[in-house]
């Protein structure tokens, strides 16, 4: 097998679903007994100082999108979980009529939060967790 480029796995990277990226990357981790959090600043450790809020201050940095309900327009909802994972329609339309389930696990606040917008576009009720 040919070395890939860090070009080259970055393009696979791209064209995967984010729950097949967040596989790869719990995998990643298992194999090389490494952890893929991002490093805390030294000036993070600060508010421990003040009482007992240190652990209430660090942030969270995965977090779960949770479909609540479909609401009115389940099909623009089925369509956006589709979009979101590597569903198929059966699927997907089995987790819209679920709910409350979740969509995505484990994923970093910017890709939470972007699903959350696209499902709350599309009418369904969502939280991070």
């Amino acid at each position: 097998m040919a070395k890939m480029t860090n070009d080259e796995l970055i393009d696979q990277f791209k064209e995967m679903s984010l729950i097949e990226l967040s596989e790869f990357v719990k995998l990643f981790e298992e194999t090389f007994d490494v952890e893929a959090a991002a490093p805390v600043a030294v000036a993070g450790a600060a508010p421990a100082a003040g009482g007992g809020e240190g652990e209430a201050a660090e942030e969270q940095t995965e977090f779960d999108v949770v479909l609540e309900s479909a609401g009115d327009k389940k099909i623009g909802v089925i369509k956006e979980v589709r979009g979101l994972t590597s569903l198929g329609l059966k699927e997907a339309k089995e987790l819209v009529d679920g709910a409350p389930k979740p969509v995505l696990e484990g994923v970093d606040k910017d890709a939470a939060e972007k699903a959350k917008e696209t499902l709350e576009g599309a009418g369904a009720t969502v939280t991070l967790k």
